[in-house]
């Protein structure tokens, strides 16, 4: 019976060990970026009013519900659904989300090329991990 109770041991062992080597560290933020560009993308979150449409982490009021909250920003798929989630495609569209995929319901934004590249920044620091 011992043997029996050893065996299955041994297996619930090596089943552990097989799961854990199977398990993937958690990947990276996808992008990384200068801390003072960061930081000068949330000061143009604050300015734009993206809060109003966005809840978005480190920007404490308003958290409106409108669009979708931005909460993990980093971890997310492809930018509204459709467009590949890269630095350029996503300051194009926080800048002109209409032109950058037909049918978007979020306006224009009036930010020049630098500010949404730095809104970018800010929020491909948004890891949900």
């Amino acid at each position: 019976m011992r043997t029996v109770e050893r065996v299955l041991g041994h297996a619930a062992a090596l089943a552990c060990a097989v799961t854990l080597a199977a398990c993937k560290q958690p990947p990276g933020s996808r992008y990384t970026f200068d801390s003072s560009v960061r930081e000068h993308g949330r000061k143009v979150i604050e300015r734009a009013g993206c809060a109003a449409c966005h809840e978005i982490p480190g920007i404490d009021w308003p958290e409106g519900r409108t669009g979708p909250s931005l909460a993990g920003f980093d971890d997310i798929g492809p930018i509204a659904g459709a467009l590949p989630n890269t630095p350029a495609n996503l300051a194009r569209f926080v800048r002109d989300a209409p032109s950058a995929k037909l049918g978007s319901t979020m306006p224009p934004m009036p930010i020049s090329a630098e500010e949404a590249h730095a809104v970018a920044a800010y929020l491909y620091g948004l890891d949900g991990d």
